[in-house]
């Protein structure tokens, strides 16, 4: 399999806490987007007192949808998997309500330093205020009343981005990283590709049963799913070297050609998808430009 199997299959049940597995609901805001699929999935771990996970953008109807589901049993942690707007920013109000303690990898930070003169193109979209109470290393745990989750740390899709064990089930909560109904946006400054097809790896080696996103629903096979996301990574990535092999110099030919068969409005991300394998092949010496990667560089083979 070169292409992953996605699941375009899903009721988000707005405002509704939807039993996922035994111990864990889901609550998805509707802020749907071709970005968000249905929406941003939010996380109820436990049973008399629970941990959430990724509780939202700052949106009413959401707040109280999440609140009315958490009816009388506490929350003890907030977990967020990365600070993007659609994931984070309810963290705060939460707490607020709760007393719960917050957890996360840290701030929001790109992948690498700026450039002389770049902007970030995704300040606007990323939660620059929010920083947990505990900063989770890899493999750390924290455990509340009847679960305990551990901290993977999958860099790539953000720097900042973590996914989410939770022990003796067999079950990861995979943010952002992986998505049974699309591949995970990769733009620099804030993404990075090479991280984020070292954390496929990661995922691969582990070997979970049961995938639970921040968009869309589960993934119920991870082991065939991930491999057929890495070979697609993979393909993509010979793409772009293919056409500045065949004498594309600039990011928005190789989209045109790469792309075609996908909606013109998309292909903004797409250039920066494009760009971010540029970065990891360049890094690698396999091709070569007369300045920094960027949109506007021109490029060629490295030899």
């Amino acid at each position: 399999m070169d292409s992953p199997a996605f699941d375009l299959a899903f009721e988000p049940a707005y405002g509704q806490a939807v039993p996922v597995v035994a111990g864990v609901e889901r609550v998805t805001v509707n802020n749907p987007g071709p970005f968000t699929f249905f929406g941003t999935n939010s996380y109820i771990v436990g049973s008399s007192s629970v941990a959430v996970i990724d509780p939202g953008p700052e949106d009413e109807a959401h707040y109280q949808a999440l609140m009315a589901a958490l009816g009388r049993r506490a929350v003890t942690h907030i977990f967020v998997s990365h600070t993007h707007r659609d994931h984070s920013p309810l963290a705060r109000r939460m707490q607020a309500a709760t007393g719960a303690v917050t957890v996360g990898q840290g701030p929001h930070r790109p992948a690498r330093p700026l450039r002389d003169g770049e902007i970030n193109p995704f300040s606007e979209s990323s939660d620059l205020s929010f920083v947990p109470d505990i900063a989770l290393s890899d493999g750390e745990t924290i455990s509340g009343d009847g679960w305990a989750l551990s901290a993977v740390l999958t860099p790539g899709h953000t720097a900042n981005h973590a996914a989410f064990a939770l022990a003796d089930r067999d079950i990861l909560f995979s943010g952002d990283h992986v998505m049974a109904w699309s591949t995970s946006i990769v733009a620099p400054p804030d993404g990075s590709m090479a991280d984020y097809m070292a954390s496929l790896d990661q995922l691969i080696e582990r070997q979970d049963g049961l995938l639970l996103p921040g968009h869309g629903g589960p993934v119920t096979q991870p082991a065939s799913f991930l491999r057929a996301l890495k070979a697609h990574r993979l393909k993509r990535e010979q793409a772009v070297l293919a056409r500045i092999q065949a004498g594309d110099r600039g990011i928005a030919e190789m989209v045109k050609a790469i792309y075609r068969d996908t909606d013109p409005k998309l292909h903004g991300a797409a250039a920066h998808s494009v760009l971010a394998h540029i970065e990891d092949l360049m890094e690698r010496g396999e091709i070569a430009a007369d300045g920094p990667p960027t949109l506007a560089a021109l490029y060629r083979p490295a030899s």
